[in-house]
């Protein structure tokens, strides 16, 4: 990685502007259902302590709109901070202006202070630049730890860093794009990407970057069904996007001539409405009757899918196999969770893309038997697509 991180610059003294990601899920009575997020963040937080610089954290949580909203306040997660770096956390009512600047000087060396909401001002996903240069006026070095905004262009994660240098990486930043530029650019092999999840238009850009890349590319999730189409295959009533079959016979084509291994579902659990508690039995995929529709990835599948991984040495998972919401279908998805964790203790380096499949790892309580499990599942989708992301690319390099 040639991006300088908090290991490159020189700490002592200096109020360090970080933006993490603490957009955390939040209980009906604001208590925080899942601090994984704030719990990676650790690591630069206390780096910057221990080196004596002062943390003036900020972050951005749920869509208020542009305006203050009391239902999206940091201040339960300043006061859940408290608990996991085990020592005061200050909280500022606001990120920039009187509250923001008042609170930042008053800030001594081996001190944590929490902004308010970047997102309570509309001008922080407009990467304003007056905005952008008031954040940047609050500290005299700035610190993305924020990889789960790193595909966005806002004022916290990209336009501060035109008025605050030096701008450099934090640990969490460091090791997702460590993990994920390996998985593109030198992969151990055999090489095998498993991207599920409902429709294919999200993961064309994923697809076509990964096959020249990959030994083994395997499809399961509600997109499948879109190739079962293209293929003229009977599907009952399942999930299609009309509009994406010329490109799902051009990629199934791709495949063919390119000498890929793309693995579609050969069995699928189907069920009479879309509904957890509906009738279900499994079926071949090429025999789906009228009134019903595919939901998960069926046994033979899984077979086919974790024979695959335990075979592999470098494996990436985005997306997951079924409507995982619903717990009558979301055993194709926990049983590929179970399988990376095997094939990691086997050695293999396995990588999964945030979103359902890092709730899926979670859930069945994989996440620390998975090498990396990224806390930001666009952000991930858009670095697997081979886009360059906005807030590392605002990074200064060696």
């Amino acid at each position: 990685m040639q991006t300088l991180t908090v290991d490159d610059v020189l700490l002592r003294g200096k109020k360090v502007l970080v933006r993490v990601d603490f957009n955390v899920p939040m209980t009906p009575d604001l208590k925080i259902s899942d601090d994984k997020r704030m719990v990676e963040a650790l690591p630069t937080i206390r780096k910057i302590l221990r080196d004596g610089g002062s943390v003036i954290l900020m972050s951005h949580l749920g869509r208020p709109k542009g305006k203050p909203n009391p239902e999206y306040s940091l201040k339960p997660v300043a006061d859940h901070l408290v608990t996991l770096l085990k020592m005061p956390v200050k909280f500022a009512s606001d990120c920039i202006g009187a509250p923001a600047k008042e609170a930042v000087a008053s800030l001594k060396p081996g001190e944590v202070l929490l902004l308010e909401n970047l997102r309570f001002h509309a001008e922080e996903e407009k990467n304003d630049d007056n905005f952008s240069q008031q954040l940047a006026s609050l500290g005299d070095m700035y610190v993305n730890d924020a990889f789960g905004t790193a595909h966005r262009a806002h004022a916290s994660t990209e336009g501060v860093t035109r008025f605050l240098k030096p701008a450099v990486a934090g640990y969490l930043m460091k090791k997702e794009i460590d993990y994920l530029t390996k998985a593109v650019t030198n992969p151990a092999r055999p090489y095998v990407a498993i991207l599920g999840g409902a429709k294919i238009s999200g993961k064309i850009d994923v697809i076509q970057n990964l096959m020249p890349k990959v030994d083994v590319l395997i499809i399961g999730g509600g997109m499948a069904f879109t190739f079962f189409q293209a293929q003229e295959y009977e599907i009952g009533d399942s999930l299609v996007e009309q509009e994406k079959l010329p490109l799902a016979r051009q990629i199934l084509d791709e495949a063919k001539a390119k000498n890929k291994r793309l693995i579609l579902p050969v069995d699928c659990v189907i069920a009479d409405q879309f509904n957890n508690d509906a009738k279900r039995k499994v079926v071949p995929v090429t025999k789906i009757p009228q009134g019903w529709r595919g939901l998960d990835i069926g046994p033979e599948t899984v077979k086919i899918i974790s024979m695959e991984v335990r075979r592999a040495k470098t494996i990436v998972w985005n997306g997951p196999m079924g409507v995982f919401e619903m717990p009558n279908f979301a055993n194709g998805t926990l049983e590929i969770a179970r399988v990376m964790a095997e094939a990691t203790k086997a050695g293999a380096t396995t990588i999964v893309g945030g979103g359902d499949s890092a709730a899926a790892v979670t859930q069945g309580g994989f996440e620390k038997d998975i090498s990396h499990v990224s806390t930001g599942g666009g952000a991930s989708l858009e670095f697997l697509e081979g886009k360059i992301l906005p807030g590392l690319k605002a990074l200064d390099t060696r």
